[in-house]
């Protein structure tokens, strides 16, 4: 279980990375937004860096939450339960005021500056599309896609579409990108049933 304390940091950390960004967030005042102590950021991480890491596996034990919920949802077809997923994400963007995703965020800002963040990020990008890859294998399966799609491809471009309707949400301030982009991606690659 993780200290009260480093999760009050965490998770005003997440809020302020998704709206200020890496290079805005001040240490100082992510600690007057929680009334932590200094020493106390340092008694739970290393550095900035180390913090924002953190933050990084928080956002990415959410997302594996609702990937969790909507891919093992056997009461829906395979294709219906990775666009569930994308919806419910969508859904959140919404009450957060679309400002997008975390990890597409931070690794716009970030990618070409830090190697570390460079490799975390399109790490847990790769992580998202290997588990959509498995549903999307298993949509395969029962003909829902066509015979001999490549379902890591598949599910990778999937991702890369939706970063960029992410983007393209948090410049509109709508869900408009994001809804145009599943509908496409979704009638494009099912199977149309005669």
């Amino acid at each position: 279980m993780t200290h009260p304390t480093k999760q009050r940091l965490l998770e005003a950390g997440m809020a302020m990375l998704l709206k200020q960004g890496y290079n805005d967030l001040g240490i100082q005042s992510l600690l007057s937004a929680t009334g932590t102590p200094k020493g106390s950021f340092y008694h739970h991480f290393r550095d900035k860096e180390d913090f924002a890491l953190e933050v990084i596996g928080q956002y990415m034990a959410g997302v594996h939450d609702g990937l969790d919920v909507c891919l093992a949802d056997d009461s829906l077809a395979p294709l219906d339960r990775v666009r569930r997923f994308f919806e419910m994400t969508q859904r959140s963007y919404h009450e957060e005021g679309y400002l997008g995703c975390l990890l597409g965020g931070l690794g716009q800002e970030l990618a070409g500056v830090s190697e570390v963040f460079r490799r975390k990020i399109d790490e847990c990008l790769s992580e998202i599309s290997q588990r959509i890859a498995a549903c999307l294998t298993l949509a395969s399966e029962r003909g829902e896609l066509r015979a001999g799609t490549d379902s890591l491809r598949m599910a990778s471009l999937l991702v890369n579409c939706w970063e960029g309707a992410a983007l393209r949400s948090r410049l509109r301030g709508n869900a408009e990108p994001l809804t145009e982009m599943l509908d496409f991606y979704f009638e494009s690659a099912a199977v149309r049933r005669k």
